[in-house]
């Protein structure tokens, strides 16, 4: 089981971040995002080379996942790992914006 890690969320009305300040690394992982109308492009995730392989990203992911369903947006996983991480996770796909 990967470690929780605190996430701290930013939100500018037109762009924003989920960051994890990462123990051992002097670089955060992040999961960006821009909005477009209602949506939240999830445009790039980053997570430093010696800490990946832990979940961290996924966690990231995790988070904007729980953010659209309180607050009732939907997502544009146009981020190839979010893509790939909607694709195994088939619950979240009420989540997904549509074509």
């Amino acid at each position: 089981m990967a470690e929780a890690l605190e996430i701290t969320r930013t939100d500018e009305t037109t762009h924003g971040a989920y960051r994890a300040e990462l123990p051992g690394s002097d670089r955060p992982a992040v999961l960006t995002w821009r909005a477009l109308g209602p949506l939240r492009v999830a445009n790039h995730t980053f997570v430093p080379p010696e800490m990946r392989g832990r979940q961290v990203a996924q966690q990231l992911v995790e988070a904007l996942v729980a953010d659209a369903r309180a607050q009732g947006f939907r997502i544009v996983p146009q981020c190839s790992y979010v893509d790939a991480l909607f694709k195994r996770h088939p619950e979240w796909s009420d989540l997904l914006a549509g074509d």
